[in-house]
């Protein structure tokens, strides 16, 4: 019987985690699947192509277009299934050989510096050429203008002008407007009714409609105008101050004491006038 360890503790110790660690892309789909999430709803949180998805999960990441975007595509994708980035991150680098070495400044300096310095165009002596074009095409304008104005002038001085004696005809002013009577509508048509509304002393809201209750007018007529409505059945009229109104239906007028602010509403069919 010995004494002390067994063969099997004398045997070396041996790491097994880096084995039994699941792939880049094997842990995000795992992550997923746990979480209960399909490559759509990763897609959609994401922003990352169905495609792309598929393929990281693969282990792929040609797709990706670059370590750059490959390890922005690991970052979004981990924290859509709630897994930490940053050794998703570090385990993609330590695979595909880490992050790219940064560029020596020095290379980039030396060549900045013995490079040519580039001239640009001269401005200056071309905003000079320019003024000096400018002011010589401005003196001679002026100079021939001043020429012409001379000969102008003694042409005018031999030629009697006749503008100055002439007086401005007057104008007329215009004659008013007739205010509307009898007369004025006696030839309306007796196969229609023709109404005619005028406002000689004030100023009154009205609505016209036709037979078949087409709005005519509505809206304000001022003090002095009129308004003709004619229709082959009848015409439907609101007035909102018929004290204001005067009123003409099918060449007669109508001889109403409506009072001043009163609304009247009336309709006038063919025929003698009668409000209905």
């Amino acid at each position: 019987m010995s004494i002390g360890n067994s063969p099997e503790d004398e045997r070396p110790f041996e790491d097994v985690s880096e084995e039994t660690r699941p792939s880049v892309g094997r842990a995000l789909q795992q992550a997923r699947i746990a979480a209960g999430l399909t490559v759509d709803d990763v897609t959609t949180a994401t922003r990352v192509r169905i495609a792309i998805v598929r393929a990281i999960e693969a282990d792929d990441f040609e797709p990706c277009g670059g370590d750059v975007y490959a390890r922005g595509h690991i970052r979004s994708l981990a924290r859509a299934v709630q897994l930490d980035p940053a050794p998703l991150i570090a385990q993609y680098e330590a695979e595909h050989g880490g992050r790219p070495a940064p560029t020596p400044a020095a290379p980039l300096f030396e060549a900045e510096r013995i490079r040519p310095e580039r001239r640009g165009p001269n401005w200056t002596a071309a905003m000079v050429a320019a003024i000096v074009v400018v002011v010589g095409f401005v003196g001679f304008t002026m100079v021939k203008d001043g020429d012409e104005g001379g000969k102008e002038n003694v042409a005018d001085s031999a030629t009697p002008s006749t503008s100055a004696s002439s007086t401005p005809e007057s104008k007329k002013p215009a004659d008013p407007e007739p205010e509307p009577s009898d007369s004025a509508i006696a030839a309306a048509p007796q196969d229609k009714v023709t109404v005619m509304v005028s406002a000689p002393d004030g100023r009154s809201w009205i609505s016209a409609k036709d037979h078949s209750g087409r709005l005519l007018f509505d809206g304000l007529l001022k003090q002095g105008d009129s308004k003709t409505f004619q229709d082959s059945t009848k015409i439907n009229l609101v007035l909102g101050d018929a004290g204001a109104i005067d009123l003409f239906v099918n060449g007669k007028k109508i001889e109403d004491d409506w009072q001043p602010g009163a609304v009247e509403r009336l309709t006038y069919t063919k025929g003698d006038p009668q409000a209905g």
